[in-house]
Protein backbone atom coordinates (compact mmCIF):
# COMPACT_ATOMS: atom_id res chain seq x y z
CA UNK A 1 0.00 0.00 0.00
CA UNK A 2 2.60 2.55 1.29
CA UNK A 3 4.89 1.60 -2.08
CA UNK A 4 1.69 2.19 -4.56
CA UNK A 5 0.77 5.65 -2.50
CA UNK A 6 4.41 6.88 -3.04
CA UNK A 7 4.65 5.69 -6.83
CA UNK A 8 1.26 7.93 -7.32
CA UNK A 9 2.53 10.67 -5.39
CA UNK A 10 5.45 11.17 -7.43
CA UNK A 11 3.49 10.77 -10.60
CA UNK A 12 1.38 13.29 -9.01
CA UNK A 13 4.46 15.61 -7.83
CA UNK A 14 6.17 15.51 -11.47
CA UNK A 15 2.80 16.11 -13.69
CA UNK A 16 1.88 19.05 -10.99
CA UNK A 17 5.59 20.36 -11.74
CA UNK A 18 4.86 20.30 -15.50
CA UNK A 19 1.58 22.34 -15.45
CA UNK A 20 2.51 24.71 -13.69
CA UNK A 21 5.88 25.15 -15.97
CA UNK A 22 3.41 25.25 -19.03
CA UNK A 23 0.79 27.85 -17.45
CA UNK A 24 1.39 31.43 -18.52
CA UNK A 25 1.41 34.39 -16.81
CA UNK A 26 -1.97 36.52 -16.44
CA UNK A 27 0.00 38.92 -18.63
CA UNK A 28 0.86 36.42 -21.68
CA UNK A 29 -1.21 35.07 -24.42
CA UNK A 30 -3.36 31.85 -22.61
CA UNK A 31 -2.47 29.97 -25.87
CA UNK A 32 0.69 30.92 -26.99
CA UNK A 33 1.82 27.66 -25.48
CA UNK A 34 -0.48 25.56 -27.98
CA UNK A 35 0.14 27.28 -30.84
CA UNK A 36 -1.63 30.19 -31.00
CA UNK A 37 -5.40 30.31 -32.08
CA UNK A 38 -5.34 26.37 -32.21
CA UNK A 39 -5.69 25.57 -28.68
CA UNK A 40 -9.23 27.71 -28.33
CA UNK A 41 -10.64 25.03 -30.33
CA UNK A 42 -8.87 22.43 -28.36
CA UNK A 43 -9.51 22.99 -24.65
CA UNK A 44 -13.13 25.00 -26.05
CA UNK A 45 -13.94 28.76 -26.03
CA UNK A 46 -12.54 29.30 -22.69
CA UNK A 47 -9.02 28.40 -23.87
CA UNK A 48 -6.47 26.48 -22.22
CA UNK A 49 -6.05 28.46 -19.45
CA UNK A 50 -9.25 26.82 -17.78
CA UNK A 51 -8.12 23.54 -18.73
CA UNK A 52 -5.07 24.13 -17.27
CA UNK A 53 -5.96 25.67 -13.97
CA UNK A 54 -8.57 22.88 -13.18
CA UNK A 55 -5.68 20.22 -14.37
CA UNK A 56 -3.32 21.79 -11.78
CA UNK A 57 -6.30 22.25 -9.11
CA UNK A 58 -7.12 18.71 -9.21
CA UNK A 59 -3.11 17.82 -8.76
CA UNK A 60 -2.60 19.80 -6.59
CA UNK A 61 -5.73 18.25 -4.35
CA UNK A 62 -3.99 14.49 -4.80
CA UNK A 63 -0.71 15.87 -4.23
CA UNK A 64 -1.79 17.18 -0.95
CA UNK A 65 -3.99 13.85 -0.48
CA UNK A 66 -0.86 11.39 -0.87
CA UNK A 67 0.82 13.33 1.06
CA UNK A 68 -1.54 12.78 4.06
CA UNK A 69 -2.02 9.62 3.64
CA UNK A 70 2.01 8.90 3.45
CA UNK A 71 2.30 10.85 6.92
CA UNK A 72 -0.26 8.71 8.69
CA UNK A 73 1.34 5.43 7.35
CA UNK A 74 4.74 6.34 8.48
CA UNK A 75 3.36 7.33 12.07
CA UNK A 76 1.47 4.20 12.46
CA UNK A 77 4.58 2.35 11.22
CA UNK A 78 6.87 4.67 13.47
CA UNK A 79 3.95 3.63 16.47
CA UNK A 80 4.25 0.42 15.73
CA UNK A 81 7.71 0.28 16.09
CA UNK A 82 7.68 2.10 19.40
CA UNK A 83 5.58 0.27 20.81
CA UNK A 84 7.31 -2.63 20.08
CA UNK A 85 10.50 -1.25 21.67
CA UNK A 86 8.70 -0.41 24.84
CA UNK A 87 7.34 -4.06 24.79
CA UNK A 88 10.63 -5.82 24.95
CA UNK A 89 12.13 -3.31 27.36
CA UNK A 90 12.15 -4.98 31.08
CA UNK A 91 10.12 -2.92 33.65
CA UNK A 92 12.46 -1.06 35.75
CA UNK A 93 13.32 -3.39 39.24
CA UNK A 94 10.53 -2.42 42.16
CA UNK A 95 11.52 -0.03 44.66
CA UNK A 96 12.45 -2.32 47.89
CA UNK A 97 13.74 0.94 49.59
CA UNK A 98 17.25 -0.26 49.16
CA UNK A 99 19.15 3.05 48.28
CA UNK A 100 22.69 1.73 46.63
CA UNK A 101 25.56 3.47 48.64
CA UNK A 102 27.13 6.55 47.70
CA UNK A 103 30.82 6.09 46.33
CA UNK A 104 33.11 6.81 49.21
CA UNK A 105 35.17 10.10 49.22
CA UNK A 106 39.06 9.39 47.81
CA UNK A 107 41.43 9.78 50.91
CA UNK A 108 44.28 11.16 51.48
CA UNK A 109 46.44 7.91 51.02
CA UNK A 110 44.51 7.06 47.56
CA UNK A 111 46.19 10.55 46.63
CA UNK A 112 49.31 11.12 44.73
CA UNK A 113 51.72 12.79 46.40
CA UNK A 114 52.91 16.13 45.42
CA UNK A 115 55.74 16.52 43.81
CA UNK A 116 59.35 17.65 46.01
CA UNK A 117 59.97 21.74 45.40
CA UNK A 118 63.27 22.12 43.38
CA UNK A 119 65.67 24.48 45.13
CA UNK A 120 65.78 27.64 43.63
CA UNK A 121 69.69 28.13 43.66
CA UNK A 122 70.28 24.86 41.50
Amino acid sequence: MEVALLVVHVLVSLALIGFILIQHGKGADAGASFGGGGAQTVFGSAGSATFLTRTTKWLAVVFFSTSLGLAYLARVEAEGENSALISETPAPAAATGDVPAAPAAPSSSDMPAAPAPVPAGE
